[in-house]
């Protein structure tokens, strides 16, 4: 037993003293836990101190990475586990590298390898483990970073450890090939440590760059940031990644659309890829229809012609068309021919007779022709046209209307006998009358005062006495008769000049405009409107008698043109911050104070405050800040609001103060309204005001909504939750955000391709086709004065967006609210015309209001009965009636305004 012993210790000191002598790692041969065979490299020098040995890998090629991943596997002997080995013994070794552009490097020294990293064990292993086969196997990763030469150098140092190498794997990360927003991105090889690599991707099949498409890619092999997309060229759509052709029957016009659509009525697409359909024969597509449009053909010709002649003056009224071939844009021509007595020969009419207010590209059925010779047979053809009448081959369709002028005759002065105070005139009546002489009616003024003041006397007589005449003054006459067919010419003027002093008395006045053919031409409708209004005002406010000629006030004309000014879209910019920079004012954020957090926008939040400007009161203000984390586009979103309240300028139109952008947050300063949203304020003073506080709120957003129209500016979004209300209960037009959070309630937008629409306030046409002016926003506003005089009541209460639309499509209209005035629930109803043309506009609606708080009176009957009007006219003598103007009916009918629709022409320059 002590000889074995011996002879064990012996082999024991041999087997140490061999691997001491071993420099170099080995490469063994072992089996694994599954008995597979298995390469390892491995060094176990621990029985000597000072230990150094090194294993070195091939030259190996990085490609085009710049940042590596080395994966090593490895097992370790506890130094605790070998009896004997000195206190050198390690636990650890260390891992280098060396960067080189040789392949072939044999030798490399110590100090030029770079190290990686101490490399320590998670679990070690024993004798009693290796006897048990339970190998303790240990896995570490590291990573080298920003890589430059062709490859490099793996080392591993050994510096008196226990150690077997059984796997090294070197790798780098890629992002994988991938499709989004139809553009392809390929394998991508990750950057350096903390650099995103940036990837332009290209465009897939049958699509086109809207935004160039690129993507970053992360250095874990992840895709960051896509930015930009593709789009599917016209004739294709978007089928899960790829663009495929639009099917027969459908197209797309536009690379922007995202999908086919169904061809639009009379017209097809027989062949895949179509981007516009074809038109039916017969039908036609202008130049300018969106390719969406149906296809259209040229109308029928007007229908039910009438004329009223007035001596030489002619009424011409029409209908529609019965067949508007599906358009909206018809426009009217007026062909003037004279003819003989006896029809045969007929010449266009010349340039002295004129047309009121035009005779080609007319949009009304009504024009007024002027100057016509007497006793003369005339021939006006009336042609209908829309967009595509120009590219059908047929003849447009007319209507022929034939007229005879009448002459009524010159009456011719006499004899006249003069006084200190008054003239007597004597006339002959006209030789050929136009049948029974009604009176005569007797001009006269002082010589050389023509246009500042004139008398109109009448008398059933052929002569008349003229008193209160100036004394030792020249004054002009003339006389002109009237029969049954209407009035005649004035005769030639006679001068007569007064004795000596004498009291002035007064006659009998009517008015005289001085008339200019070009100024009808460039008055646009509302200004027309506005000199019907003017004209009554002087007829109701002065009595009958002597009174200097009409001049429109100077403050009345700079109201009517003093915004001339047409609205600027932000985003015709190309800087949109140069938008801002034009229309908004730089705030210093040191003169704003925030004080308390009152509500939340699209943006972030929304704020009260105060703001100190230099040389200036302290004034209270609201304050819109833009949230952490936006985007570019969300920045020029949420100035764009600024730049379009920036051209405001008007008490019912909310007020910028400024703007904060040259430090964060970046803020939109506008007045405080101290009452909040006109909604809210209602419902919480329900029943509070009285009809004329209500109206007056009314009158102030109708005002505010004449200002936008007036500079081209369409809200789109008018509801009482866009008012703001002030202490002195102003109310002011807000909201005029491109990007509008409507509500939180989803009832109340309805979602289209082209983004939300507030289905409840907004009209047919602009739900239909998205067609939005000022007519729209009137409707809206008629929705507004229901939401005003119910105190908030929600408009069609709990019906579904669907049910709105279907209801108001088959024409039903909000009923009155409780104690709802007959003419305020009228003018409600005015505004939901389904025709826009048949809306008023603001400037009437301010108007109508005005007279109604003018006159409390016209407020007290309430609706009972929505469908009953409140009341009704058919011609233009009920008119004057109804607006208690009934002894001006034949100056009217004088000047040729016998149909309620010649009224819209009545113009500064036409002589009633």
């Amino acid at each position: 037993c002590l000889f074995f012993f011996f002879f064990f210790l012996f082999s024991c000191f041999l087997l140490l003293l061999r691997i001491s002598l071993s420099a170099e790692w080995e490469e063994i041969s072992v089996m694994d836990e599954r008995n597979t065979p298995m390469r390892t490299y491995q060094v176990c020098n621990v029985m000597e101190a000072n230990q150094n040995n090194w294993l070195r890998t091939r030259h190996i090629s990085r490609e085009e990475a710049q940042r590596v991943h080395i994966e090593i596997k490895f097992t370790l002997r506890d130094c605790n586990s070998l009896p004997g080995v000195p206190g050198t013994c390690k636990e650890t070794f260390n891992m280098y590298y060396y960067e080189s552009n040789n392949a072939n490097l044999w030798f490399i020294k110590e100090s030029q390898y770079i190290k990686i990293d101490t490399i320590a064990a998670d679990e070690s292993f024993t004798q009693v483990d290796v006897g048990d086969r339970v190998m303790k196997l240990n896995t570490e990763v590291r990573t080298i970073n920003n890589l430059s030469k062709k490859g490099f150098y793996l080392a591993f140092q050994d510096l008196g450890a226990c150690i077997a190498l059984v796997s090294v794997r070197v790798f780098y990360k890629k992002c994988p090939l991938t499709v989004l927003n139809l553009a392809q991105f390929p394998d991508t090889i990750t950057g350096g440590e903390t650099a995103l690599v940036e990837v332009h991707g290209v465009c897939v099949n049958a699509s086109e760059e809207f935004e160039p498409p690129k993507m970053y890619c992360s250095a874990d092999g992840g895709w960051l940031v896509p930015i930009g997309r593709c789009v599917c060229k016209p004739g294709f759509e978007e089928n899960k990644d790829m663009c495929q052709p639009c099917r027969p029957g459908t197209y797309k016009a536009s690379a922007t659309d995202a999908y086919c659509t169904k061809c639009p009525p009379h017209s097809s697409s027989p062949q895949e890829q179509a981007t516009e359909c074809i038109c039916e024969k017969g039908f036609y597509r202008a130049e300018n229809d969106p390719r969406s449009m149906a296809c259209t053909r040229p109308p029928s010709a007007p229908e039910n012609p009438i004329s009223t002649v007035n001596e030489t003056c002619v009424t011409l009224e029409w209908a529609p068309p019965r067949d508007t071939g599906g358009r909206g844009d018809i426009i009217y021509n007026l062909n003037c021919t004279k003819c003989s007595g006896d029809g045969k020969k007929c010449t266009k009419c010349g340039s002295n007779v004129h047309f009121v207010p035009r005779n080609f590209g007319l949009s009304s059925t009504t024009v007024l022709v002027t100057d016509l010779e007497p006793d003369s047979n005339y021939s006006f053809t009336i042609e209908s046209e829309n967009g595509v009448s120009a590219l059908s081959p047929t003849p447009k369709g007319k209507v022929v209307i034939n007229v005879t002028t009448s002459q009524t005759g010159e009456n011719m002065l006499l004899k006249e006998r003069r006084s200190k105070d008054s003239v007597t005139l004597a006339w002959q009546g006209p030789e050929r009358p136009n049948g029974v002489i009604v009176e005569y009616e007797v001009i006269y003024y002082e010589k050389n005062q023509r246009e500042q003041n004139y008398t109109v006397l009448k008398t059933r007589s052929n002569m008349m006495t003229v008193e209160g005449l100036k004394p030792g003054t020249t004054y002009v006459f003339r006389v002109r008769a009237r029969t049954d067919g209407g009035y005649g010419s004035y005769g030639g003027e006679i001068e007569l000049e007064t004795s000596h002093e004498g009291t002035v008395k007064h006659g009998i006045i009517d008015f005289m405009f001085t008339y200019r053919e070009s100024d009808i031409s460039v008055f646009p409708p509302a200004v027309l409107s506005h000199f019907v209004q003017l004209i009554c005002f002087f007829f109701i406010s002065f009595p009958p008698t002597k009174f200097p000629c009409a001049k429109q006030d100077p403050d009345e004309e700079k109201m009517q043109f003093q915004h001339g000014r047409t609205y600027i879209h932000p985003h015709t910019y190309e800087d949109p911050n140069q938008a801002v920079r034009d229309f908004a004012k730089e705030i210093d954020a040191s003169n704003i104070r925030i004080e308390r957090v009152i509500g939340a926008g699209e943006f972030g939040e929304v704020c009260s405050g105060r703001l100190r400007m230099q040389g200036k009161r302290e004034i209270y203000v609201a304050i819109k800040s833009l949230k952490a984390g936006y985007s570019d586009k969300q920045r020029r979103d949420f100035l764009s609001e600024a730049s379009i309240m920036g051209q405001f300028d008007h008490a019912n139109i909310i007020r910028l103060e400024g703007v904060v952008t040259r430090c964060k947050p970046v803020m939109i300063i506008t007045e405080f309204m101290e009452n909040g949203s006109l909604d809210t304020f209602l419902k919480k003073h329900d029943g509070q005001f009285t009809v004329i506080q209500l109206v007056g709120m009314l009158r102030g957003i109708a005002s505010g909504m004449k200002y936008l129209s007036d500079m081209s500016y369409v809200h789109r979004d008018l509801a009482a939750r866009n008012i703001l209300v002030n202490s002195n209960l102003v109310c002011k037009v807000s909201d005029f955000g491109l990007s509008r959070v409507l509500e939180d309630d989803p009832e109340a937008a309805y979602t289209t391709r082209g983004g939300k629409i507030p289905i409840r306030w907004t009209a047919p046409e602009a739900i239909a086709y998205r067609k939005f002016t000022s007519a729209s926003d009137v409707w809206s506003y008629g929705i507004v004065m229901w939401e005003v005089i119910s105190y908030g009541e929600r408009p069609y209460w709990e019906m579904s967006n669907q049910d709105v639309i279907k209801a108001i499509d088959e024409g039903y209209r909000l009923p009155a609210p409780m104690d709802c005035p007959v003419v305020l629930h009228q003018l409600m109803l005015d505004c939901w015309e389904k025709g826009r043309s048949d809306r008023p506009k603001f400037a009437q609606i301010v108007t109508i209001l005005d007279k109604l708080i003018r006159n409390p009176a016209s407020l007290r009957e309430q609706n009972t009965d929505p469908s009953t009007p409140e009341f009704s006219v058919n011609t233009v003598d009920e008119w004057l009636d109804a607006i208690k103007m009934g002894h001006y009916k034949e100056n009217f009918s004088s000047a040729g305004y016998v149909s309620l629709d010649s009224i819209l022409y009545i113009s500064e320059g036409k002589r009633l």
